[in-house]
């Protein structure tokens, strides 16, 4: 009766006030709906780079001064049974509020006098935390149930426990599990023991505990406690209880790894500095256990090359299949902030030196400027104010071009740059991948090839890389070429995980260089000799076959070594950040050597192997290797394709031979039908000057007969001026008493014998015979020096001599 009579006065309230009711209802679930932020936590986070297999490689603090780790989806299963275990026993049956837990914290609280609990589930906890500031008030309590409902609403248990376990306090600036556990005990979450498990468990509720030296035994007591709780629940046994009572607590904060400290800068100035937070966890392509050797070998050395004053080295190694970094020491370890110790050397763009050489013998064989024989002058040359030099300043006269890239000779390849063009090489340069080179081709001219550019570590290997992997897929993609073959370095693998796509258009033509113009190049480095300090050469063998260049920048301020294998490419840097040049700073003994150890510690391989399908058989004249003539000795030989292209022998020619073979003869004193017409190797006369020293049993072009007037001939005149060259300005040294010093003037004749007479300005200055040298002291201004033999032949040479200022 009651009952009717209260539902009959509820219903005209209803029908009074029906319209405010349901807009009142719709509020309220409006409300309700959207009251959980789009974003539970907007809190900064740290950097972390990972290897390949997870392990963290470093990590920078957060902007905000916490080590708080990215969030985590995942929630280790020891962790999360410990946790559940002390904070929320009912966790996974109570819809984000537990009604028993309250009760019973009330009754605590009230008992007590004081609050002891506070009754919040996980997820209550999660509210709290996201909700950072609040005052602990009873409406507090009530808005974090409603919540807490809500957020259970909306997400799984296991999102919420995530949510909890990435945000929680762990003590100091410490916030969230993988903090916690990389901080404390120096490992993965996922790795932790079951004693370690429950003190990070029991943290979160009381973060003061972990200080060092405070609150020890009270943070011992909750962690055993827990133990015994997991033990009578059954979640660990007797044996792993009394086990996990056994370990020691974390006595003070672990360092964090920095096993790349300059590749974690690189990603955090490349990512997460541009404020993109989901690239905070960055995993890369490193190679964790290859790192961590690489750390200790660079170490190591920067020790001996310390002794010389020599502070920095950077290691880049790139897997060629991939394009992937697997090892990246920016600079060595422990070299000090007075040395340049946080410079990454591997992105800083130094002198090359001769590290430059094999791209340009590469591309002038790609286009058939030279085959691998062709025979190069390597003469005292002066090119305007420029005068290039080898590293021992001797000559060979000529020399074979593959055997000048072994060698590494300067002169040799200056002279090649000079007929390719600097403008060509600096533009395929870039097309190659060299990205330092930001001024014109004149600003370097042809020092380009000697180190008068800058170029990275991280741009050479990436070239080399290319180049490696282009003739390595050149017989897996059917004689044919990828556009992605010359790429940069990749380290981060999650670049590959958003999507990117590999160039797979195959094409005849190769994009940059030919298979055949590699293989030669890598052959001729994989042959590579260094002088002796005795100055002869010498050939470095290797364990395992490796094509590798050597760079020694001018004085004596980078020495380089890159090495090539059919899986890897290392690069080597030496040198001071600040640029200061030491003795000895050489890269074929500050380098080569660490290369040589890095690829000892990486898989072999077997070589690469010959791309046939790219090469052309050539009939070339043995000694010159150039294109053969009609009247030389022949050879057949496997070649560049584009070598048909090269010009023909310049050194063979017919000489006409008395009888006896003796003599040269002419028509003028010998009947056509009594001469002998023989094929010669003739080379010019400073060419033959220094070819002839090393090489005895070269046989001069004989000289004309007696009753055979010549002509001198113009297109391979008897007499070549060694120094000074024409049009040269000579700069005289002063002597210690102040005169100025004497300058020798050297010339080379084809008959060493022949006897010379040196006219200075109209006025004779001497004879030589033989030696064709003489000490001359001309004044300043400008002069013409003229030679006459005995047989009338005839050289002038203009020149200046600058003034004392």
């Amino acid at each position: 009766m009651k009952l009717n009579s209260f539902k009959g006065s509820l219903l005209p309230f209803y029908k009074k006030h029906r319209k405010k009711i349901w807009v009142a209802l719709a509020a309220t679930f409006t409300f309700y709906w959207f009251c959980l932020p789009s974003s539970l936590f907007n809190d900064p986070t740290c950097m972390v780079l990972e290897a390949l297999d997870g392990s963290m490689l470093g990590a920078r603090i957060a902007a905000d001064g916490q080590w708080r780790f990215p969030h985590s989806s995942q929630v280790p299963d020891k962790f999360q049974k410990a946790i559940v275990e002390f904070e929320d026993r009912r966790f996974f049956s109570h819809p984000g509020f537990d009604p028993i837990a309250f009760g019973r914290a009330m009754q605590q609280n009230i008992k007590n006098r004081s609050v002891v609990s506070g009754g919040s589930t996980i997820s209550m906890q999660v509210i709290r935390l996201s909700r950072k500031g609040k005052s602990r008030t009873v409406f507090e309590k009530l808005l974090e149930v409603i919540l807490a409902t809500r957020l259970e609403i909306k997400y799984s248990k296991q999102e919420i426990l995530a949510f909890y376990t990435s945000n929680a306090p762990f003590g100091g600036n410490v916030v969230g599990l993988e903090a916690a556990a990389w901080r404390y005990f120096g490992k993965k979450p996922e790795t932790l023991s079951w004693g370690e498990a429950a003190t990070l468990a029991v943290l979160p509720n009381s973060p003061s505990l972990i200080h060092p030296g405070r609150n020890r035994n009270s943070l011992l007591q909750k962690r055993n406690r827990l133990l015994k709780r997991l033990l009578e629940a059954s979640v660990i046994d007797q044996t792993t209880y009394e086990l996990s009572l056994d370990e020691v607590l974390p006595e003070k904060p672990h360092p964090l790894p920095r096993l790349a400290p300059h590749l974690l800068d690189r990603a955090f100035a490349e990512n997460y500095k541009k404020g993109d937070q989901k690239f905070s966890k960055l995993v890369t392509t490193i190679d964790l256990a290859l790192q961590a050797r690489l750390n200790e070998l660079a170490l190591r050395k920067s020790q001996n090359l310390k002794s010389n004053q020599i502070h920095n080295l950077a290691i880049l190694v790139q897997e060629v299949k991939t394009g992937d970094v697997v090892a990246y020491i920016g600079n060595a370890p422990n070299t000090g902030p007075e040395n340049g110790e946080d410079v990454d050397i591997i992105r800083a763009a130094r002198s090359t030196g001769s590290i430059l050489k094999p791209f340009l013998y590469a591309l002038m064989l790609n286009e058939g400027k030279i085959l691998p024989k062709s025979l190069i002058a390597d003469i005292p040359t002066q090119i305007s104010s420029y005068k290039p030099e080898n590293y021992l300043e001797t000559y060979d006269g000529v020399i074979p071009a593959d055997l000048a890239l072994s060698r590494s000779l300067n002169v040799p390849f200056i002279r090649m740059l000079q007929e390719y063009s600097v403008e060509k090489f600096h533009f395929n340069l870039k097309k190659l991948g060299m990205s330092t080179l930001n001024r014109p081709p004149r600003h370097y001219g042809l020092t380009l090839a000697l180190g008068g550019a800058e170029g990275s570590l991280w741009d050479l290997v990436g070239i080399y890389a290319g180049m490696a992997r282009a003739l390595g897929n050149f017989t897996g993609n059917n004689g044919r070429y990828s556009k992605n073959d010359f790429r940069k370095p990749n380290f981060l693998l999650t670049g590959k995980a958003k999507g990117e796509k590999s160039e797979t258009f195959l094409q005849r033509e190769p994009h940059l260089l030919s298979a055949d113009a590699i293989w030669y190049a890598f052959d001729a480095m994989e042959e590579l000799e260094r002088p002796t300090t005795q100055g002869d050469w010498e050939r470095f063998e290797s364990s395992r076959p490796i094509a590798w260049k050597t760079g020694t920048s001018f004085g004596f301020r980078d020495a380089w070594a890159i090495g090539v294998s059919p899986k890897y490419v290392v690069g080597v840097w030496a040198g001071n950040a600040d640029g200061e040049g030491r003795p000895g700073l050489v890269g074929v003994y500050a380098a080569a050597p660490i290369l040589f150890d890095v690829f000892n510690m990486l898989p072999a391989s077997r070589w690469f192997d010959p791309p046939y399908d790219a090469m052309k058989k050539l009939v070339v004249c043995e000694r010159s290797g150039f294109p053969a003539l009609d009247y030389c000795e022949k050879d057949t030989v496997y070649s560049n394709a584009k070598g048909v292209n090269a010009p023909p022998c310049p050194f063979h020619q017919v000489v006409h031979l008395d009888k006896s073979r003796r003599w040269q003869v002419n028509s003028n004193c010998e009947a056509p039908l009594n001469m002998v017409n023989q094929a010669w190797f003739v080379l010019p006369p400073v060419e033959e000057y220094y070819y002839k020293m090393k090489n005895p049993g070269y046989s001069s072009l004989p000289a004309f007969r007696q009753d055979c007037q010549v002509l001198e001939d113009k297109a391979s005149p008897p007499m070549q001026m060694i120094y000074p060259r024409k049009n040269a300005k000579i700069y005289v040294p002063v002597d210690l008493d102040g005169a100025p010093g004497r300058t020798v003037f050297k010339m080379a004749h084809r008959l060493p014998e022949t006897e010379v007479f040196w006219h200075l300005d109209n006025g004779f200055v001497g004879q030589t015979k033989t030696f064709h040298e003489i000490e001359l002291n001309p004044p300043a201004g400008k002069h013409t020096l003229v030679l006459v033999d005995k047989k009338g032949n005839r050289l002038e040479v203009d020149f200046e001599v600058a003034a004392k200022n």
